[in-house]
């Protein structure tokens, strides 16, 4: 964690990164462009399918709100009259082959942020082969694939791509891994499709969203309360997600007392992580909760957002998806 703590400062704090991250920076920026230029060659081949796939992404590492995006763009498209499907690598599971999600699903198995988009009752397959997972979601009867966090993953041809940038902390020193935060280089934002700003206030170019909760519900019995319930009271709160900042954050906004408890993304979580021992409330993000239910306490409550995006965003997500699906009916 002291290292993370480190790079953290050096990527979005104006710290100084260690000597070390330089060189390895220009190896990685080599990396990503002979990859590209190994697509662009035909030497690494992309799988095209027959219905049009919609990937959503960022371009730093983090949580920039990809996973309540993902879930909100599979909402309105099945309200639109289409049978979207999300197809996710399943980060922080074990899964290794293509597999389909089905009833309670172990997120130890098929990684956390799958669980959460399945339990939003849309289908999901995870794989480390995307493309084969995304064509079990075909065999589901889905007509449009959703791509949780696949900017980087070149592997599936994609129609339409989202980035997702945290507002508040951007793309921090502007640096390559490990020097800086970002995958790839910022020209890369010129490629892609639709630009989403996750708070803070959103750039030239950029749809707002906003992450909405108010609420918190108990993992033993589902019982629900408003936020506010906890105003003025102290808290355990738990997260284990790319910016546990803007959780703690957000419950302090709503007059509840934090006491901070950040784990490592995707973290796994066992009893003894929860074990405060002082009878305080317990308070975790969605995410961290589909891990902890099988051994969940009375006090222990999940605060779930969802993503409040502009009707511009969804009407030139919609736009862009009629383009396309005239030349998808004809391959298929």
């Amino acid at each position: 964690m002291a290292l993370i703590d480190t790079l953290e400062s050096a990527w979005y704090g104006g710290g100084r990164a260690p000597w070390w991250t330089t060189p390895l920076s220009f190896f990685y920026a080599g990396v990503i462009r002979l990859r590209r230029a190994l697509y662009r060659a035909g030497v690494l081949r992309s799988v095209v399918l027959p219905v049009p796939v919609i990937v959503i992404g960022n371009l730093s590492v983090g949580g920039a709100g990809k996973t309540p995006l993902t879930i909100a763009v599979a909402q309105a498209l099945r309200q639109r009259g289409f049978n979207p499907g999300v197809v996710s690598r399943g980060y922080g599971g074990s899964q290794r082959e293509p597999m389909l999600l089905g009833h309670a699903p172990d997120p130890s198995k098929v990684g956390d942020e799958p669980c959460l988009i399945y339990a939003s009752g849309m289908p999901v397959a995870v794989g480390r082969d995307r493309p084969a997972a995304a064509r079990l979601l075909l065999d589901t009867g889905c007509d449009i694939v959703i791509a949780d966090d696949g900017l980087q993953h070149y592997r599936l041809a994609r129609d339409i791509e989202i980035c997702v940038i945290d507002g508040a902390r951007r793309f921090g020193n502007g640096r390559l891994l490990p020097a800086g935060p970002l995958r790839e280089p910022m020209h890369r934002l010129h490629r892609v499709n639709l630009r989403v700003c996750n708070g803070g206030r959103a750039g030239d170019g950029e749809y707002p969203m906003q992450l909405r909760g108010g609420e918190v519900v108990s993992l033993t019995d589902e019982q629900r309360l408003p936020l506010s319930a906890f105003a003025a009271q102290r808290v355990h709160a738990v997260a284990a997600i790319g910016n546990p900042r803007r959780f703690f954050d957000s419950l302090r906004a709503e007059g509840a007392e934090v006491i901070e408890h950040a784990f490592s993304d995707h973290h796994q979580f066992v009893p003894a992580d929860l074990d405060f021992a002082d009878g305080l409330p317990v308070l975790m993000t969605d995410k961290d909760a589909v891990k902890c239910r099988h051994f969940a306490k009375f006090g222990w409550w999940r605060v779930p957002v969802h993503a409040d995006v502009s009707d511009a965003f969804h009407t030139a997500l919609m736009q862009r998806v009629e383009k396309i699906l005239p030349n998808r009916q004809r391959r298929a």
